[in-house]
């Protein structure tokens, strides 16, 4: 039996879109050429969760992803896959707010960098995903992983590339070079493995652009979601 994916994008569209190309390609790729995935999608605009993240309006913003989540319910979605990493700080309260469960990003990106054999990772992502617990917090205590982040300029300029250039789907090579160095101040500072904890950033940098295993976790938890959905 074939699971309905709830898909709640829109943060940004730009991964959005990558993520309805990744499940569609490896359902195909699965069962056939005709074949694509069973799912909806409920797509923010963007700008307005933007606005409530910087101003720290996290309530409303659960509130909306409750409403999205119980759309998505109504509408049919066996189980839902939040297409952001940064708003999986609300994880738990859109989980509360459904009877579906939700796909948590972290976990596919915990197993696989668990599968890997890797202990130390850096941590790439929007500000409250770097500096914030709800996703370090849970790769440190379900998967025993030290993670570790940029220093306060490196995570202020990934920050920066991801809201003002990856969500309008601007891809710049000074930023991409900006990003590789980064990625090396972690790696020089123990990190055996990267995470590209934002869903935007696999636009820019990739395995080619690190010395050290990357962890994509936008292709990570769209290849779960379709182990979910056929079982």
């Amino acid at each position: 039996m074939t699971l309905t994916i709830g898909l709640i994008g829109g943060m940004s569209w730009e991964s959005s879109a990558h993520y309805y190309r990744l499940i569609n390609e490896a359902v195909r790729a699965r069962r056939g050429p005709t074949a694509s995935a069973q799912c909806l999608m409920w797509s923010f605009d963007f700008s307005e969760i933007e606005a409530l993240q910087h101003a720290g309006a996290w309530s409303e913003l659960a509130e909306r992803l409750a409403d999205a989540g119980k759309a998505l319910e109504r509408g049919g979605a066996d189980f839902l896959v939040l297409c952001t990493n940064t708003m999986h700080r609300l994880a738990g309260e859109l989980q509360a707010a459904v009877d579906l469960p939700l796909l948590h990003i972290a976990d596919p990106t915990g197993e696989a960098i668990a599968a890997a054999g890797l202990r130390k990772v850096g941590l790439l992502g929007t500000a409250f995903t770097m500096e914030h617990a709800f996703y370090r917090g849970r790769l440190e205590e379900r998967f025993g992983l030290e993670v570790v982040v940029p220093g306060e300029a490196d995570r202020a300029l990934v920050h920066r590339v991801i809201y003002e250039e990856l969500v309008a789907g601007v891809v710049r090579e000074p930023s991409r070079q900006a990003y590789r160095e980064v990625i090396a101040r972690l790696v020089e500072a123990g990190a055996e493995g990267i995470i590209l904890g934002c869903t935007e950033i696999m636009l820019l940098v990739g395995q080619a652009d690190s010395p050290v295993p990357v962890f994509d976790t936008t292709t990570l938890h769209a290849l779960a979601a379709v182990d979910r959905a056929l079982g």
